[in-house]
């Protein structure tokens, strides 16, 4: 089977995008896998299907590169550009992905995804915390993030007894800056560190909030930079915004 796909990236994380709205893609994991492999295959972070929706703009569904599934900012970002390539959509839609059903607009060249309301932001001490983005973030404050060992810190926290409930867990080391937070990511399903992680850094920039920070917070990843914007009401954040770039890299066809 010939597959046509195209390469997206958001801040350095970056996607294989599928137009399916004929639903021919075999969901396999090993083909997912392989797909993703940096080495044998395209090379992603995650691989996005675009399909039709009965009654929104379109379906997103969305792999890790381990062929597991959950909810992805950036991808969501990036599938939403893809979409407008597609003329499925213009300057904003409502799609359809992993956790539910989600608003997301253009404006300015930056793509704005908007995350369900977060009432539960857990405090664990005094340099960890805990937020369900869509997707599961342990979040550890550090004040030099570019000198952890990111890989075997991240791994350890990620397969912790607690979090074997849920497949474990994605792990951010946040630095508080005076203008922003510095972030770098963990992530499960990729089992790596990732230049960017939207739904990361929309966790981060919700303990920013917490801690002080006014909205929008300017969220430093490795690929690039993300703002997290939120109002914050009755002990929970609503109105939760992710911005940032999402950009075509190359497109072309593979043998699957």
């Amino acid at each position: 089977m010939k597959l046509n796909f195209t390469k997206y990236q958001g801040t350095g994380n970056d996607f294989i995008l599928v137009d399916d709205r004929e639903q021919s893609f075999p969901q396999d994991i090993s083909i997912i896998k392989n797909l993703c492999d940096r080495r044998f295959g395209i090379g992603a972070d995650g691989l996005i299907l675009i399909q039709d929706h009965p009654e929104l703009d379109y379906r997103m569904i969305y792999f890790n590169s381990d062929g597991s599934q959950s909810l992805c900012g950036n991808g969501s970002r990036c599938g939403f550009a893809f979409a407008q390539s597609l003329n499925i959509t213009r300057e904003h839609a409502t799609f359809e992905t992993t956790d539910g059903i989600h608003k997301i607009k253009s404006e300015n060249g930056i793509i704005h995804f908007q995350l369900f309301d977060v009432s539960e932001v857990n405090q664990l001490n005094d340099q960890e915390w805990f937020v369900n983005t869509g997707s599961p973030h342990h979040i550890v404050l550090n004040e030099d993030v570019a000198a952890l060992d990111i890989v075997s810190n991240g791994r350890q926290i990620r397969n912790l007894p607690e979090y074997s409930g849920q497949n474990g867990t994605n792990v951010n080391f946040a630095q508080l800056l005076q203008n922003g937070v510095k972030l770098r990511t963990y992530e499960r399903g990729v089992e790596d560190e990732t230049l960017s992680c939207g739904t990361g850094a929309t966790a981060v920039g919700i303990v920013a909030g917490k801690l002080g920070y006014k909205s929008p917070v300017s969220i430093q990843t490795k690929g690039g930079e993300l703002s997290v914007s939120f109002k914050y009401e009755n002990e929970k954040f609503i109105e939760i915004w992710l911005a940032g770039p999402a950009e075509k890299v190359f497109e072309g066809s593979v043998t699957i």
